[in-house]
């Protein structure tokens, strides 16, 4: 199968590899659309020990089963599998199990690749006709959907009260934006640097749009619930002082691991913070079930490339030429 190949740091090749050998209970399913994640971007840059090269990245995946349970279903696929068995799994909380594996960590190849093998309890089926570039957004839109769940229980009034801020534009942020929205918040500011992208954050729900600086200037303390899509020392710092007393910030974003958080206002003003790891999978399925019947928007924000273009794809959104919150790739 052809497949795109991250090789060492910067450096992906587009290449000949194995179609993935399938274990029992497990589907092979042929990859018709995956995105790009701000992780496989991190492990491109060489960032990410656990994703060392050479590595198939990619877990963004919708496509059709060809070999193993339900031949033929068009499905979206969730890309974490894990052992079911363990304290976490059996109290619903899979995405904390300890055996927990994802497409594109060792040692499942990701789905930059026209083919993946996943177990079939990971695959949603899609309804007919719905497109594969919108299925696959399920994997991403769901780190939204469970932290906005985390943050709306951890919250002192209703979601549909609240005065909220989202950190962050791409497709993570925006999810995040779209599933405050979905579970009944009204007032949702969204915080993105990068000005190609207002366009298409503008046209994907009813948000305020705001430039970091414009947050900077604000008072503190005008938020109920901050969600930091994006991850970084200067994010966590914007939310630490964006929360509002007893207010609740919710941390999606990996995008370092260096400090930020005012650890002392924190403590004096009572802030919660929650960091979100993916998702369940009850939040997938939810996220899946909100996508196909509309909740979510029309999705139409996304940029579709070739796979075999893959490699400039990666270097546009380094370099801030990607326009979209999403690029997807279709093998």
């Amino acid at each position: 199968m052809k497949a795109l190949v991250y090789t060492e740091p910067k450096t992906l090749h587009y290449r000949q590899e194995p179609v993935p050998v399938l274990p029992d209970g497990e589907c092979l399913v042929r990859v018709e659309a995956v995105g790009i994640c701000g992780s496989d971007m991190h492990a491109w840059l060489g960032h990410d020990e656990r994703r060392p090269a050479p590595l198939i990245l990619g877990h963004e995946a919708a496509g059709v089963v060809v070999e193993g349970p339900g031949v033929g279903r068009r499905v979206t696929v969730n890309p974490l599998a894990t052992c079911g068995a363990c304290r976490a799994c059996v109290s619903g909380r899979n995405n904390l199990c300890p055996e927990r594996q994802i497409l594109s960590m060792a040692p499942r190849q990701g789905a930059f690749a026209e083919f993946i093998a996943i177990p079939a309890d990971n695959l949603i089926e899609m309804p007919d006709g719905f497109s594969f570039e919108k299925a696959c957004m399920a994997e991403p839109l769901a780190c939204g959907w469970h932290g906005v769940r985390l943050g709306a229980r951890a919250l002192d009034l209703p979601l549909g009260q609240a005065r909220c801020l989202v950190i962050g534009g791409g497709a993570i942020g925006l999810g995040a934006a779209l599933a405050l929205k979905a579970q009944g918040a009204t007032d949702v500011t969204i915080s993105e640097a990068n000005p190609r992208r207002v366009p298409a954050l503008s046209s994907a729900g009813d948000f305020t749009i705001a430039a970091p600086d414009a947050i900077a200037e604000e008072a503190p303390g005008l938020y109920d619930l901050v969600i930091d899509g994006v991850g970084f020392g200067a994010t966590r710092a914007t939310a630490s002082r964006a929360a509002r007393p007893g207010g609740v910030i919710v941390h999606i974003g990996l995008g370092d691991a260096a400090a930020g958080l005012d650890i002392r206002r924190m403590t004096l003003q009572e802030i919660s913070f929650i960091g979100a790891y993916t998702y369940t999978p009850q939040d997938f399925r939810d996220t899946a079930a909100a996508i196909f019947d509309g909740r979510l928007g029309l999705l139409d924000w996304a940029e579709s490339r070739s796979l075999a273009d893959g490699a400039s794809a990666f270097s546009d959104i380094l370099d801030g030429r990607a326009s979209a919150p999403k690029l997807i790739l279709k093998p």
